[in-house]
């Protein structure tokens, strides 16, 4: 199983969200390779995780996952 890294963007996006996101967010975290993953267009190792309105950018190098930032669909695909 790869390793999973979280940047501060993505824990301080995590803490400040309530219990019930928390818990999605987590379970669906854990189990990226069975999510609705798609490679973004453009960028070498870049993929997104859906997870209801919310978008996981995460990148995977050797075996580890590093999970770059978690927004709100509209809000996420402005900053790249």
């Amino acid at each position: 199983m790869e390793r999973i890294e979280y940047k501060k963007k993505a824990i301080k996006y995590i803490n400040s969200a309530d219990r019930a996101a928390k818990k999605r967010l987590k379970d669906a975290i854990e189990k990226i390779p069975f999510g609705d993953i798609k490679k973004l267009t453009g960028f070498e190792n870049e993929y997104r995780l859906r997870v209801g309105d919310l978008r996981v950018l995460f990148t995977v190098e050797n075996n580890i996952i590093t999970v770059n930032e978690i927004r709100p669909r509209g809000q996420v695909y402005k900053r790249l």
